[in-house]
């Protein structure tokens, strides 16, 4: 959260984060969690709605790029979603739970009485959990929280077992449906 670690000042970590964004294009080429997508597209196909919030418009100068790539690498990465924010105030955004791995984030939202998943990070380990160190963690524990607000998960629908790639088959014209 900062990299500060690395002994890296605000301004050093501001310019390093510019070039990556705007030189580097990582918003676009960052590889992603594994089992991400293919957890996510079995709770939205359970009816969980999935929104994304992000603070990717840490510096200015390079909002375009930054939207841009998020929404083109969610799409090539085949991470469902319904909604999705850039803003930095995550407690502004009301959810049932959140997933969040920024120790400040966290504590913002539970200031809020929001429920909160910590994605296990090195750097939030002083966080108490519930935690989860993968998404089969998160899915088990979205799973839980769903009941725990007397809700149920909605049985997945026939044929639609291979999720994560259902945007990947829409798009080259095959929605993986039988012939009408």
């Amino acid at each position: 959260m900062g990299f500060h670690e690395w002994g890296l000042s605000p301004a050093e970590f501001e310019q390093l984060h510019q070039a990556a964004v705007l030189e580097h294009r990582i918003f676009r080429t960052m590889p992603a969690f594994e089992g991400a997508a293919e957890t996510l597209w079995r709770l939205s196909d359970a009816g969980i709605w999935i929104r994304i919030i992000t603070h990717r418009l840490y510096v200015n100068w390079g909002h375009a790029t930054a939207v841009a790539d998020t929404v083109d690498w969610l799409d090539a990465v085949g991470i469902p979603y319904r909604d999705l924010c850039f803003l930095g105030a995550k407690p502004q955004v009301e959810a049932d739970c959140y997933v969040e791995d920024a120790p400040h984030n966290v504590v913002a939202l539970r200031g809020n009485g929001a429920h909160v998943i910590v994605y296990d990070q090195p750097y939030n380990r002083e966080v108490d959990g519930p935690r989860a160190a993968d998404w089969t963690e998160v899915e088990d524990l979205v799973g839980a929280r769903v009941t725990d607000l007397g809700r149920a998960l909605q049985a997945p629908l026939p044929g639609f077992e291979d999720a994560a790639n259902r945007l990947r088959r829409v798009r080259a014209g095959d929605t993986g449906l039988p012939p009408s």
